[in-house]
């Protein structure tokens, strides 16, 4: 995008596509990049604690199971299960009990009467207080650990093709708020011309039906999303009542509603306001629409805010308008900054005032943006430690880091803007042109063919002036600089929606000191080890081969193949295994595999309760009195 020459390098037609290709090709990327490394949403109530613990033994059966979190959570009848080692409930299947007392949040549900001795597993799922939904599961035991068929989903509440579509309206519904909000108030604050034009009124309607489309999504997949995670739920009534009855349900609803006000906005600025030719008039019109544009991106703003973060844990009720402020200035200053590049690409219009005026309101949104993120860094990291150790803080770091750069990119842009001139006198010129090309329309002429001509001349003048603008080096850097700073700005919204569904550094500090194993089971892969052996007796030495798939907790296949010294399969009379979790006091689990064929034996549906660094001992005997145990190992979940 070369501006030595007015004509040299790509037409201006092709610039502006060129940079919309650009800017698409890297909002993909960047996109497709936080999609694929982000995974479900992280959960934002951690479990802290249980009665009874994580991995205990205990001699008695308890009467009820109660389960600790970090915040507020919201719970139905399936919320809590506790399973015996035959995977029946081993609850009384009643609503959990609400057994909170002051700051500490705790559910628990009974338990039968008369439990057999063995493992128990308690699997829980609910919706934490910012919209969230978590889930996890442990195991505790009566008398002494025993074999559990207890077989739970590898799957995360919020995770699968259901989450990751529900990831990807999120992201599209701040950015649909950043251009509907930010370009409205472009036209309205820096650029009253910008009405008329049609790329600015493209991008404040895209942006609208941006998030409307986000929306509508988000609240049809709710149900499936903290649920069951099957997209047929989706037009499930009971399941989309249900939802609508919760607080991400009803600000989902209020900002359909403020939408529907905001639709009435823009019929409103781009028709009546963009015809408006008495500037008495259109003054008058201007803080109409300044306040009551102000006060539908206010509420739809705070439909975040009522559902997310700043909704639960400390300061609440500061934290909430905190939270509006700073959507607010993020919209003004990035929708201003996408509204300015579209205007400076795509209209030939647009004055050295207007670029003024938004430095100025983007100079403001920093000011505010800086105030409010100081606030909610403290609110939701509240150390340092948690600042460099968790997620959450090295994502505020990124974030931190981008408006950095940002700032120094727009410091650049400040200097392009303070040598920008108009270029009235060939303004001037060309307007001269198209006022002698009118003059020569016929006046007899056929009042199609002169409407014809009209819009021809029209286009012609409107290409010429554009390209005595593009030809002025002030202009075109400041394109350059302005095409830069849009791209810092795309990636810096993508972390900032990526810090929405992330764990909070201080929850997290919180939860590091309950019960951290107590997750949903981790994904894993197929775990295969080779241990050689000695009974000490003929033909004794051989080597144990094993292979565990899927190599995750829950349900497990098993096969052990044992090789004699010579390299071919060999018989034994006996072998066993046994699983140990060392450091949660889980096991021996014992296993007995059955042979399918020489050398080869299996085991279906082996239960591993939990990820973890387990022990594998395998005793091997080949013979009445020669027998040997060795061990191994290995990481699974």
């Amino acid at each position: 995008m070369s501006a030595t020459a007015p004509y040299a390098g790509p037409s201006p037609i092709r610039r502006p596509l060129a940079a919309a290709a650009l800017l698409a090709a890297l909002v993909s990327l960047v996109f497709g990049l936080l999609l694929a490394g982000a995974g479900p949403a992280s959960a934002h109530a951690a479990l802290t604690g249980s009665d009874p613990a994580d991995g205990a033994v205990v001699d008695i059966a308890p009467k009820e199971v109660t389960l600790s979190f970090s915040e507020a959570i919201a719970v139905g009848d399936d919320s809590i299960r506790v399973l015996d080692p035959s995977g029946k409930r081993a609850d009384t299947e009643a609503e959990p009990k609400d057994l909170s007392e002051g700051s500490t949040v705790r559910y628990g549900v009974a338990l039968h009467s008369g439990l057999p001795d063995g493992t128990y597993t308690v699997a829980w799922q609910a919706i934490s207080a910012d919209s969230h939904p978590i889930s996890g599961a442990f195991t505790f035991s009566i008398g002494a650990p025993s074999d559990t068929t207890v077989a739970l989903p590898s799957q995360e509440a919020g995770g699968g093709p259901v989450g990751v579509v529900y990831d990807i309206a999120r992201y599209a519904a701040y950015g649909g708020f950043v251009l509907l909000v930010g370009g409205s108030a472009f036209v309205l604050v820096c650029w009253r011309g910008g009405a008329t034009a049609l790329p600015m009124q493209r991008l404040v309607v895209r942006g609208w039906l941006t998030l409307t489309a986000a929306t509508l999504v988000m609240l049809l997949l709710r149900n499936p999303y903290t649920g069951s995670g099957k997209f047929a739920d989706a037009f499930d009534l009971a399941g989309l009542q249900s939802v609508l009855d919760t607080k991400p349900g009803a600000a989902l609803v209020s900002r359909l509603l403020l939408l529907g006000a905001a639709a009435l906005f823009i019929a409103v600025l781009f028709g009546t306001y963009a015809r408006r030719e008495d500037e008495r008039e259109k003054k008058d019109l201007t803080f109409g629409l300044a306040v009551g544009g102000g006060v539908v991106a206010t509420g739809i703003a705070a439909t975040w805010a009522m559902s997310e973060h700043a909704s639960t844990g400390i300061q609440a009720s500061i934290a909430m308008p905190v939270d509006v402020l700073h959507l607010l200035a993020v919209a003004a200053w990035l929708g201003g900054l996408a509204s300015l590049l579209v205007a400076l690409y795509r209209t030939p219009d647009i004055g050295s005032a207007a670029v003024r005026r938004f430095s100025a309101v983007a100079f403001g949104s920093v000011v505010v943006l800086a105030a409010t993120g100081i606030y909610q860094s403290w609110r939701q990291v509240g150390s340092w430690s948690a600042l460099t150790g968790t997620r959450y803080g090295q994502l505020l770091i990124l974030k931190v880091a981008l408006i950095a750069v940002l700032l120094a990119v727009a410091w650049f842009s400040r200097r392009w803007t303070g040598r920008l001139t108009d270029s009235a006198v060939a303004s001037e010129d060309v307007a001269e042109e198209a006022s002698e090309d009118a003059e020569d329309i016929p006046a007899d002429a056929d009042p199609e063919r002169a409407a014809q001509l009209a819009r021809q001349r029209a286009a012609l003048t409107a290409t010429k002036k554009k390209r005595i603008r593009d030809a002025d080096p002030q202009r075109s850097g400041l394109r350059r600089s302005v095409l830069t700073e849009a791209a810092v700005a795309v990636v810096l919204l993508a972390v900032t929606t990526m810090l929405t569904s992330t764990e909070p550094g201080r929850t997290e500090e919180e939860a590091a000191g309950g019960t951290p194993s107590a997750t949903a089971p981790a994904a894993g892969g197929p775990v295969n080890l080779k241990m050689p052996f000695d009974t000490g007796g003929q033909n004794g030495k051989g080597t144990v081969r094993i292979d565990i798939e899927p190599g995750r907790t829950g349900s497990n296949d098993l096969h052990v193949w044992i090789d004699g010294s010579d390299g071919k399969p060999m018989d034994v009379p006996e072998l066993k295994l046994a699983l140990t979790l060392e450091s949660k006091d889980i096991g021996p689990l014992p296993v007995v595999p059955d042979r399918l064929a020489e050398g080869h034996w299996s085991a279906s549906a082996v239960q591993i309760p939990m990820a973890g660094d387990w022990k594998i001992d395998v005793t091997v005997r080949t013979s009445d009195i020669d027998q040997v145990t060795i061990d191994k190992n290995a990481k699974i979940g």
